[in-house]
């Protein structure tokens, strides 16, 4: 049974902050809040909690896991960042957007495409989430909260108690955050493609 933390979405609870990054750290599987929906999110050094996403996912080895970061200086640890991707990504972050991009020797091979040895990276804007990135001292390993078959992340902090509480360690209650995933954008062959259309405005790329 899984625990289950509310968190104010504007000032976290600093002491329900450590409890959940010591669960990330004992290797946890977690639900918490970000700024386009709930996400599932492990250590990035463990390989069993990784398996479990792809479980409840029902997502393969070429599934692109996410990296999420507290900025742009830690997404250059984990990717190789160019200057026309640096100048982009400045633009739209912190917000609503994941990028491609290829990865570093930091990321651990079972988290990167296995063919173009790529790794999605973001820093969303949400405080529960970076209050996390600031405990733990790291990025949080990540995949949105959708259900397979769905087309929308689950929202709802209840329907997720509901649905997970015994296939996950904690569930973080941070109200309703929305229910887009991000927008995808590859940054891989240096000018940006839109891989998915979410929450985050690519209108700026398509004139």
């Amino acid at each position: 049974m899984a625990q289950y933390f509310e968190i104010h979405p504007d000032n976290p609870q600093k002491r329900l902050i450590q409890q959940a990054v010591q669960i990330i750290d004992r290797g946890g599987l977690i639900i918490y809040p970000t700024d386009s929906s709930y996400a599932l999110g492990c250590h990035i050094g463990d390989k069993r909690a990784m398996e479990r996403i792809q479980r409840l996912r029902k997502v393969d080895s070429k599934h692109h896991f996410t990296l999420v970061c507290s900025d742009l200086s830690e997404i250059g640890i984990y990717a190789k960042v160019d200057n026309s991707a640096y100048r982009l990504m400045k633009t739209l972050t912190p917000g609503p957007y994941t990028f491609l991009l290829p990865a570093t020797s930091e990321v651990p091979r079972r988290l990167m495409n296995p063919k173009r040895k790529t790794i999605g990276v973001r820093v969303p804007d949400h405080r529960i989430t970076h209050a996390l990135l600031e405990e733990l001292g790291q990025p949080i390993m990540s995949s949105t909260l959708i259900e397979p078959g769905a087309s929308e992340p689950l929202d709802d902090p209840d329907e997720i108690r509901d649905k997970y509480d015994k296939q996950v360690d904690l569930i973080i209650d941070g109200g309703h955050c929305g229910h887009e995933p991000t927008t995808v954008i590859s940054l891989i062959d240096g000018s940006p493609e839109i891989i998915r259309h979410g929450k985050g405005d690519v209108s700026f790329l398509e004139d």
